[in-house]
């Protein structure tokens, strides 16, 4: 019996771009502009969430300060909100929780993680609640 090779798939349009753009760009240990924040939060590195490679952060935990609580962002939503900040010119709170229901389900802050790793690539501004523009 002869085996067929398969080829492996394609990343979506985009996702190598911004995920390759965030390996490169946001290293361990970055401080993630946040709006409203009184602590920092901070890159720990790449790991897995819903099955799937993702960034991984630290977000503070104030019952118990050196244990601080871990959310993360998969490739394919920074894929999505990438893709819809360059489409529309937006990424908002309200398209995150429609579209990324399982990031939103973590933890609200997921949207201003997203919000703010663009900012550090200088592809958005923080603009009014909930809104992101590009640059």
């Amino acid at each position: 019996m002869v085996k067929k090779l398969l080829k492996p798939k394609r990343a979506p349009r985009g996702q190598k771009m911004i995920v390759d753009k965030i390996k490169a760009n946001i290293p361990p240990m970055t401080i993630i502009p946040k709006p409203k924040a009184k602590s920092d939060f901070i890159v720990k590195g790449w790991g897995k969430r819903r099955e799937e490679n993702a960034l991984i952060y630290k977000i503070p935990n104030n019952k118990n300060p050196k244990r601080p609580y871990e959310k993360g962002i998969t490739e394919s939503e920074w894929t999505l909100a990438y893709n819809q900040l360059k489409k529309t010119g937006d990424f908002t709170r309200d398209w995150f929780n429609e579209n990324l229901p399982a990031c939103a389900n973590e933890g609200s802050c997921n949207f201003t993680t997203i919000g703010g790793i663009f900012e550090k690539l200088e592809l958005a501004k923080y603009t009014s609640d909930g809104i992101y523009k590009k640059i």
